[in-house]
């Protein structure tokens, strides 16, 4: 198993892959961290990964990681969206490097996440017809909702909004174009995992099921596509099951 720590552009990343299998053929997960996470924290989804002959990219959040500005957490809460807008626009960047670097002749891509990379994830599946599959752990789609929600949570701390009001409309007309409970065909029927825990307090759990339910009819005839795994005791941390079967719904998926 190979981890190399490397910089595609402005963009710091682990790139983990099983030299033995190694290939321009092999499939590839893009994998985004959680918020005040950084990219190695998630060093046990790639090992796994790249077992299963997937080439694995941990890129490091805006903000994060390496690329702390020494900020504390209300500081960054604040940037919370522009930290995942980041994500998304790079993404892009990372699927055209790829190619150009001739790690991608498959064009299998799959993106994953836990919290706000699950988050990320759903934006990249809104905004990327070319994105094969993905597993999404503690992620929800509504950005606006979520959003909104955010805001009231702050204020009610007794902090003041750093934006005007404009700022704030302008922000929910771009999230909007990432949010798939108002855009769900641009799923487009791709393979989808879902897991959440019921006792989630940072990202809630109901908002979540409920997309999953309201699209599942778009999978009848393929059902096997669009899973979600429920734990019932988890709060905001991915179980061990999860993560096996994260790691699996991605290999079936790409190694189809």
């Amino acid at each position: 198993m190979r981890v190399t720590e490397e910089q595609w552009g402005t963009v710091p990343l682990l790139h983990i892959v099983d030299e033995q299998q190694e290939s321009s053929e092999m499939p590839v997960v893009l994998f985004f961290h959680g918020f005040t996470s950084a990219k190695e924290h998630n060093l046990h989804y790639a090992y796994n990964l790249a077992k299963k002959g997937i080439r694995v990219l941990l890129p490091e959040a805006h903000l994060h990681g390496v690329r702390s500005e020494s900020l504390d957490e209300v500081q960054l809460s604040v940037r919370f969206w522009e930290i995942v807008l980041t994500s998304i626009e790079e993404a892009g960047y990372l699927h055209t490097e790829l190619k150009q670097r001739g790690l991608l002749d498959s064009d299998k891509i799959a993106f994953s996440g836990t919290s706000m990379g699950g988050i990320t994830t759903l934006g990249c599946l809104a905004a990327y017809p070319w994105i094969t599959t993905a597993a999404v752990m503690m992620g929800t789609p509504g950005y606006v909702k979520l959003a909104k929600g955010q805001m009231k949570q702050f204020e009610n701390k007794g902090f003041k909004l750093p934006m005007k009001d404009e700022d704030i409309h302008n922000l929910l007309e771009t999230l909007a174009n990432f949010d798939l409970t108002q855009h769900p065909k641009r799923l487009n029927d791709r393979p989808v995992f879902f897991w959440h825990g019921m006792n989630d307090t940072m990202v809630p759990f109901e908002p979540t099921r409920n997309f999953f339910n309201s699209v599942k009819e778009a999978y009848n005839e393929h059902q096997e596509d669009f899973e979600f795994m429920v734990d019932e005791h988890a709060g905001h941390a991915v179980s061990r099951p999860g993560m096996l079967r994260a790691v699996e719904f991605l290999a079936d998926h790409l190694n189809e």
